[in-house]
C-alpha cells in the first residue's frame, strides 16, 4: 500500500506538470524554434571537438553523457527562456518528477526503482575579486523515504551539489575551493584517471546523467602557460564513491553466495579523518599539433571498498595511480586513448586475495558522425591484473580463479530528430570474457525551451550472477520523467 500511495502521488505530480506545460507553453511550430545550440565538446555531449587551446583558463567539461541533458536546459543565464517566468533572487534551476519500476522480480528490493520529485536551485555571485557558486537539490524520494541529510552519501531531502569560490590572483592562476564537481580523462562513461567521486546508484536507477558525478570537497589549483597547463587537486578528506550497498540496488554477495539487497547492507570502513585520510590528484596537458596529450597522477584510496578484513568487513585500501591520455581528430572523427596503472599500496606483492590486486587499465575509442545528425562511437577497454600468478597461488583450494584480463566493449549511438527537439540515444557495455553487459537507452523530447519529457531504461544481462554486470540483472528498470527549467 505504501508503494502504491507513492506511485499515485508521483504520477499525479508528473501528470500535473505535463498538463501545466501544455496549458501554459505549447511548443513553437516547425520552423519557428530557436536556433539549435552549438555542439558541445567531447566531454560534454554527443558531437566531439578538441578542447580549447593552451592558455584558456576554462574548467574541464564533463565526459560524454555526464553533463545536464543538452535538450533539457536552455541558456537560462542568457535569458533565453521565453515563458517570462523569473525566479526571485536571481536563482535558476529546475523542478522535475521521475517514476520508474523494475521489470524483473527482485525479492530483496522494492518494485519501484525511482519515485521522486526534485528541485534544483543555483546561483552565481560575481565580484571584482572572486566568483561564488551555489547549487543545491531539494528532494522527495518515495523509494528511500529518508529525510535525514547526509551530504557525503547524498541521502536525505537535501543534496549540496556545489558551494565554492573561485579567485584569480594573477592571470595565469585559478584557485577554486569548496564543494565542486571534478572530472578529467577522455573515456566515455568509463573512468581510468578520473578518480573523483561517482554516484552509481543514481546512474543505475534512471536519474539524469549529470548525477553520475558526485560532488567533492576540494581545492583545485589551475595554472596556464605556453608549455603546458597544470592542475592540482587536494581533497582534505577522502570522498568515496556513492557505490552499491544493497539499499536500493541488489548485488552479488560472495559471503552469502547469492544476490543480496536490503537484507545484507554493506557497511564499509571508510577513511574519514580530515587532513589525514586525504587525496591528491594532478594533471598536466598540452596540445601537440591537433592532439591533446595529458599525464595524470593520484594518491589516495580505492573509491569503492576493494578490501576485506579477516573478520569480513569491507574497507578502502590505499591506492596510487599514474597514467596518460591522447585525444585528436582522425578520418573525420575523434580518436581517444588512455591508460592508467593502479598500484594497490596495501597489497604490493599481489598475494593477498582479500585486497584487490594492482592492475593496468587502458582504452581506445573512436567517435564520428555516420549520418545526418547521427553519431556513433565505440571503445575497447581492458583491465589487466598485475600479479596474477601471486594472486591465484594465494587463493584457497577449490576457489575459482578470476580472469587475468577483463575486457569490455562499449557502443554509443545518438540520433537527433524533429529540429533537434527529440534525442534518441543508446549506450551498451559488453564484456566478451565475462559474458555480461549493460544497455542504457534514452528518449528526450523538448516540449519547449523550459519543458523536457524523458523516458528510458537500464537493462542488465549476464550468463552468471557473480559477474560485474550480471549481478545487477534483477535491477533492470524502466522510467519516465518530466522537467521544468527556469
Amino acid at each position: 500500500m505504501a508503494c502504491r500511495r507513492v506511485l499515485i502521488g508521483v504520477v499525479a505530480a508528473t501528470l500535473a506538470m505535463a498538463a501545466f506545460a501544455h496549458a501554459q507553453e505549447p511548443p513553437l511550430p516547425t520552423g519557428l524554434a530557436p536556433e539549435p545550440q552549438s555542439k558541445q565538446d567531447h566531454k560534454g555531449k554527443d558531437e566531439p571537438a578538441l578542447p580549447a587551446g593552451l592558455g584558456q583558463p576554462t574548467e574541464p567539461a564533463l565526459p560524454s553523457g555526464l553533463g545536464p541533458t543538452s535538450t533539457a536546459t536552455p541558456d537560462r543565464r542568457a535569458g533565453n527562456d521565453t515563458n517570462g517566468f523569473v525566479m526571485p533572487f536571481g536563482l535558476t534551476g529546475f523542478v522535475e518528477s521521475r517514476i520508474g519500476a523494475r521489470i524483473v522480480e527482485d525479492p530483496t528490493q522494492k518494485t519501484l526503482s525511482i519515485a521522486e520529485v526534485r528541485a534544483q536551485f543555483e546561483r552565481d555571485f560575481e565580484t571584482d575579486l572572486a566568483t561564488f557558486r551555489f547549487v543545491g537539490d531539494f528532494l522527495y524520494d518515495g523509494v528511500k523515504d529518508d529525510l535525514g541529510v547526509d551530504l557525503e552519501t547524498g541521502r536525505g531531502f537535501f543534496d549540496l551539489r556545489e558551494a565554492n569560490v573561485v579567485v584569480r590572483p594573477v592571470d595565469f592562476l585559478d584557485i577554486k575551493a569548496g564543494r565542486q564537481i571534478l572530472t578529467w580523462g577522455v573515456g566515455d562513461l568509463y573512468f581510468i584517471n578520473d578518480l573523483f567521486a561517482k554516484d552509481f546508484r543514481s546512474f543505475f536507477i534512471g536519474r539524469d546523467d549529470e548525477y553520475l558525478k558526485a560532488p567533492s570537497d576540494a581545492i583545485r589549483i589551475s595554472t596556464f602557460n605556453n608549455f603546458a597547463n597544470v592542475e592540482f587537486v587536494y581533497v582534505p578528506r577522502f570522498d568515496a564513491d556513492r557505490s552499491i550497498t544493497g539499499e536500493r540496488i541488489s548485488y552479488f554477495n560472495p559471503a552469502l553466495g547469492r544476490i543480496a539487497g536490503r537484507d545484507a547492507i554493506i557497511d564499509a570502513d571508510t577513511p574519514d579523518a580530515w587532513f589525514s585520510d586525504d587525496e591528491f590528484a594532478g594533471r598536466a596537458y598540452r596540445n601537440i599539433g591537433a592532439f591533446e596529450a595529458a599525464i595524470y597522477g593520484y594518491a589516495g584510496y580505492w573509491k569503492t571498498p576493494e578490501g576485506q578484513t579477516p573478520a569480513g568487513r569491507p574497507f578502502h585500501p590505499r591506492l596510487a595511480v599514474f597514467g596518460a591520455s591522447l585525444r585528436g581528430p582522425l578520418q573525420g572523427g575523434l580518436v581517444t586513448a588512455e591508460f592508467g596503472h593502479y598500484l594497490s599500496r596495501d597489497d604490493l606483492g599481489g598475494d593477498n586475495p582479500l585486497i584487490r590486486n594492482s592492475e593496468t587499465r587502458f582504452l581506445v575509442g573512436y567517435e564520428r558522425e555516420v549520418g545526418e545528425e547521427l553519431t556513433a562511437s565505440v571503445q575497447y577497454i581492458a583491465e589487466v591484473t598485475s600479479d596474477y600468478d601471486a594472486l591465484t597461488g594465494a587463493l584457497p583450494t577449490g576457489a575459482p580463479s578470476p580472469d587475468r584480463v577483463r575486457q569490455v566493449v562499449t557502443f554509443r549511438l545518438t540520433k537527433m530528430m524533429l529540429n533537434q527537439n527529440l534525442t534518441l540515444s543508446g549506450f551498451n557495455f559488453w564484456s566478451p570474457n565475462e559474458r555480461d553487459g549493460y544497455f542504457r537507452f534514452r528518449a528526450a523530447y523538448k516540449l519547449s525551451d523550459a519543458w523536457l519529457a524523458e523516458s528510458g531504461g537500464n537493462i542488465f544481462y549476464g550468463a552468471r550472477k557473480n559477474t560485474f554486470f550480471g549481478q545487477f540483472e534483477d535491477n533492470t528498470n524502466l522510467f519516465v520523467g518530466l522537467r521544468r527549467s527556469f
